[in-house]
């Protein structure tokens, strides 16, 4: 008997099992019936290799067994299908109740807003823009009534979304708006390594100054209540140091012993499981071997530099903080790949991959 809906029955984990690919993939019971989560895939940019990488990615043994609900046009996935030679079957669905998993097989809610007359690979468009926003949109609202346990994110082009009407920098701010969270929370994963970021898209002059007490002490909260949510309860999260080897007792900078060490003295009060400032130039690896569950690292490059240079390909993001899970690739939308045939889909795999690691235990 296959479960097509999702119920509001919490979920029992139950032994795992192993995937195609070797990995351990905890399925779980909703309702007396075992099956694994729902995830919805809306199909980003129709113009950018979006289309490309869930086809492939659904083709990949790794995720044989996978219940993914594509959001996006059908015409554009059949085009790229076509490209791609792929013997997929396309099964469209008006309703996630409708919809039958199975391997070889593509449920597709098609929204039908791509003209092919004006239609074109790689280039920015108003229509193409409008159109990711409501795969996106739609995404979300199927998440946010449980009809489906978490979304996976291909890549959509900030451009065509400001053409198409939507005025957001990006996935995360729609999302932000869409579940009425404030702020969203980022945390990398590569492997097993985790990565919060403390600041992200400033400059680095502007990242130096946002290291305050205050603002660690928050993140340190925030990042705490997000692993909790991912089912990680156990372990201590690392927070970096900002200078070479940690300011070396204030030779060479002071914010460790001003503003990092107060705020992780604040933490630890308060209970949370931290330690710090480690040196970046090791907490990353120590991060790695399993000494910590996480790490915060403070400013973008500090902790992209350490998960891409570990795993380029198989670094995903994570959307924490929201009343859904929501994972996502760590890449653009390509626009000079798009239409080859050519694109890698290690990311998409490991995106999706994670949001049914993380859905079972995802607490709402």
């Amino acid at each position: 008997m296959v479960i097509v809906g999702v119920t509001r029955n919490p979920p029992r984990m139950v032994k795992p099992a192993m995937t195609a690919g070797g990995r351990k993939q905890w399925n779980w019971i909703r309702g007396g019936y075992m099956h694994k989560p729902i995830i919805a895939v809306p199909m980003g940019d129709a113009a950018g290799v979006g289309p490309e990488i869930v086809i492939k990615a659904l083709g990949d043994p790794q995720l044989r067994d996978s219940r993914v609900l594509v959001i996006g046009d059908m015409k554009i996935m059949a085009l790229v299908r076509e490209i791609l030679g792929a013997a997929i079957v396309f099964q469209p669905v008006a309703h996630v109740s409708e919809a039958v998993f199975s391997p070889g097989e593509i449920p597709v809610l098609d929204m039908d807003r791509i003209d092919s007359a004006q239609f074109r690979f790689g280039e920015i468009s108003a229509m193409c823009g409008s159109a990711a926003y409501a795969y996106i949109e739609k995404s979300i609202e199927l998440a946010m009534n449980r009809q489906v346990d978490a979304i996976a994110t291909p890549p959509i082009h900030k451009g065509a979304l400001r053409l198409g009407g939507a005025d957001y920098i990006g996935h995360t701010e729609i999302f932000g708006e869409l579940t009425h969270t404030d702020d969203p929370l980022t945390m990398f994963q590569v492997h097993d390594l985790r990565v919060f970021f403390l600041s992200r898209h400033t400059s680095l002059r502007q990242a130096c100054d946002l290291v305050k007490k205050e603002r660690i002490v928050d993140y340190g909260r925030r990042c705490a209540e997000a692993l909790r949510k991912l089912g990680v309860g156990d372990g201590t999260m690392a927070i970096a140091g900002l200078n070479p080897h940690s300011g070396e007792s204030g030779l060479f900078g002071d914010e460790e012993e001003r503003e990092i060490g107060p705020a992780i003295d604040i933490l630890r009060g308060e209970g949370y499981a931290v330690e710090g400032p480690i040196g970046a130039d090791s907490v990353f690896h120590l991060a790695k071997t399993g000494k910590y569950n996480s790490v915060l690292s403070l400013y973008h490059d500090q902790g992209h530099i350490a998960c891409k240079t570990l795993d380029f390909e198989r670094t995903i993001a994570i959307t924490c903080g929201m009343p859904i899970l929501r994972t996502s690739v760590d890449h653009g939308t390509a626009f000079d790949l798009a239409g080859r045939g050519i694109a890698s889909s290690v990311s998409m795999v490991e995106a999706i991959a994670a949001a049914e690691r993380y859905a079972p235990v995802f607490q709402h």
